[in-house]
């Protein structure tokens, strides 16, 4: 009989990990917001995490639980995860300058949060401050025209297909700049395990006065444009 195959040491993992992304101990600290103290004793098998230290390691790293216990060159690990998003459902916040409908929020630490955004502010005076938040973000226009406007870059139109990936700590805007409504598909990627709600607090800032969050509504049909 085979003798049963070595168990992985979460310290030896995470080393493997940090390597493999050419990472310092500092880093990671920097990363996830954990102690170096306490990332170089779980390193040398001194100590081991609780399941909310574990997420938050995960988290700073853009990896999953599971992948901690993985050494390398061993099997890959699937989490299965899935979420379907239905047409009108969904998270929604209502702000000065947008309309955020937040898909798939049943799944908690995402890597990349979804959303369906009706792009309303028309001008930079209208709109204010430009935003800024940690990550990378994709942006395509499905309806109307948008204007991109970034701290770095002239300004940027973008029609039914056209699509602009940025980094998401410059400093942006999107503009409705047609005549009727303007709709985009937005996703946005970062480290954070709790990425969905950094984003959804941030738009809540500039929330309407009389908005409210609705969580998992679906659209009345009559309102959407065919």
């Amino acid at each position: 009989m085979d003798a049963p195959a070595p168990r992985p040491q979460l310290g030896s993992c995470l080393k493997a990990a940090r390597r493999a992304r050419g990472l310092t101990l500092k880093d990671v600290a920097s990363r996830t917001g954990m102690a170096l103290s306490t990332l170089s004793r779980v390193e040398n098998h001194q100590m081991s995490l609780t399941y909310d230290k574990l997420l938050q390691l995960s988290g700073g790293l853009g990896m999953e639980i599971a992948e901690l216990f993985q050494l390398p060159g061993a099997a890959p690990v699937y989490t299965a995860r899935r979420s379907v998003s239905r047409a009108g459902q969904g998270q929604l916040v209502q702000t000065r300058y947008y309309r955020y409908l937040y898909q798939c929020t049943d799944l908690l630490g995402k890597r990349m949060v979804p959303i369906l955004a009706e792009v309303t502010a028309r001008t930079l005076e209208e709109f204010g401050p430009l935003m800024h938040h940690p990550g990378e973000e994709y942006f395509l226009v499905i309806k109307g025209r948008i204007a991109v406007h970034t701290e770095f870059y002239g300004t940027e139109i973008l029609s039914p297909g056209d699509g602009i990936y940025i980094d998401s700590a410059m400093g942006h805007a999107y503009l409705n700049a047609g005549v009727g409504p303007a709709r985009a598909v937005c996703v946005c990627s970062g480290d954070a395990p709790d990425l969905f709600e950094q984003l959804r607090d941030l738009a809540q800032q500039g929330a309407a006065p009389d908005a409210q969050l609705e969580d998992d509504i679906r659209l009345n049909p009559t309102t959407r444009d065919s």
